[in-house]
């Protein structure tokens, strides 16, 4: 016999209602600010349902930009992309050209991580062309915009991108974009060994992060701060500063940022005469930044690691991770300077040549018979090359 359900009597209460996606979308982006990334991504995911149930667009739209935000940060890249893709798609269903450019932003900042430069400028100005008109937005496109410039070694357009981007989120009274402009010109100010500029700006953006309420941010400072103390043999100084880092990046489950904090450590224990603590960490570091997918950061760890075989004559490994690094930079156009510089052989070539000629030092002063062989060869080599029709 079938079980009847009991009436509600008048003591029975209530169903709680339905949330709404906006109260949930609310909740959520307080959750990310804590760094309770778990309870955020529910309470996001639930906003997203939420609101496409009551046909809240706006908050759908929002939804799920600030979703792909957080699946970013923890490498989800795949994820993140189409996250934005829908963000996208739902705000231009709305005519709403701001979140529509948002979308087209946050996606650009996947295509930067992933090495896709011209994709990264087109999404960029197609951004600033939507939405430009949004101080607050036009700040933001205009720093990774700066970032780019940066990454391709133009400081001078980046430092220009940076201050524009400052002066907007100024006068927008928008404190976690000062933090993001401070961060940025921080980075231009290290790459240009201005380090006490550096420390400054990077000083400013992290107390501007905490009061915000961004882990990521802060942790992005300390790895910062630690490259600048890495910089002026602050040895004890970068490490404690990465480690700090380290554990933020922990606590977001952001494995990619963790490459470069692992990579300073390394870098830390190469320089202290630390090799196999080195080789680790720097391995480490290369792993993450392949899991990543970021290659800028993959290229600078794999460099690293290279000095450190070269460091304890471990040649072939050497030359084989600095053309794996040559080749990298070359495809992300990065950093003129890690390559040519006015016409001179710059730091990943002279790193290169050194190892070459090391290597063959190192086998001529074990065999009486070669000695001087690599020399002639490689005489005989650059005399034949011109021939050839090859470059310098």
């Amino acid at each position: 016999m079938a079980t009847l359900a009991r009436p509600s009597g008048p003591h029975s209460p209530p169903a709680p209602a339905p949330r709404r996606g906006a109260d949930l979308l609310r909740e959520a982006c307080s959750r990310e600010r804590a760094g309770c990334i778990p309870e955020a991504i529910e309470c996001y995911q639930s906003a997203i349902a939420a609101s496409q149930q009551t046909g809240e667009q706006l908050v759908l739209a929002k939804a799920l930009r600030r979703l792909a935000i957080v699946r970013h940060h923890r490498d989800e890249s795949a994820q993140a992309r189409e996250l934005c893709r829908r963000s996208y798609q739902v705000a231009r269903g709305i005519a709403h050209d701001e979140l529509a450019a948002e979308a087209l932003n946050t996606l650009g900042g996947l295509d930067l991580t992933s090495g896709s430069l011209e994709d990264a400028r087109r999404t960029f100005l197609q951004a600033l062309e939507l939405g430009g008109a949004n101080r607050e937005l036009g700040a933001r496109v205009e720093q990774n915009l700066g970032i780019l410039a940066n990454i391709q070694g133009d400081l001078d357009e980046a430092i220009s991108r940076y201050e524009r981007s400052l002066v907007a989120y100024r006068s927008s009274g928008d404190e976690h974009g000062c933090a993001l402009a401070y961060h940025n010109l921080g980075m231009v100010s290290a790459d240009r060994e201005q380090f006490a500029e550096a420390e400054g700006y990077f000083r400013e953006s992290r107390a501007l992060a905490e009061r915000t309420g961004d882990v990521y941010l802060q942790g992005l400072c300390l790895v910062n701060q630690a490259e600048v103390d890495l910089a002026c043999q602050r040895f004890e100084n970068a490490r404690q500063n990465a480690e700090t880092a380290l554990a933020l990046f922990d606590q977001l489950g952001a494995q990619g940022a963790k490459a470069d904090a692992y990579r300073v450590i390394g870098t830390v224990y190469r320089d202290t005469g630390r090799p196999a603590l080195a080789e680790s960490r720097l391995r480490s570091a290369v792993e993450l930044a392949v899991g990543a997918g970021s290659l800028l950061s993959e290229a600078e760890a794999s460099r690293e690691l290279a000095v450190l075989y070269q460091t304890v004559g471990r040649n072939r490994e050497a030359l084989q991770l600095l053309n794996h690094a040559y080749r990298l930079f070359r495809r992300l156009d990065a950093r003129v300077e890690l390559i040519q510089v006015g016409g001179k052989v710059a730091e990943l070539e002279g790193t290169y040549l050194a190892v070459v000629r090391d290597w063959g030092q190192s086998i001529e002063s074990v065999d009486q018979y070669t000695f001087g062989h690599c020399e002639r060869v490689a005489r005989n080599a650059v005399a034949m090359a011109p021939v050839l029709g090859l470059d310098e």
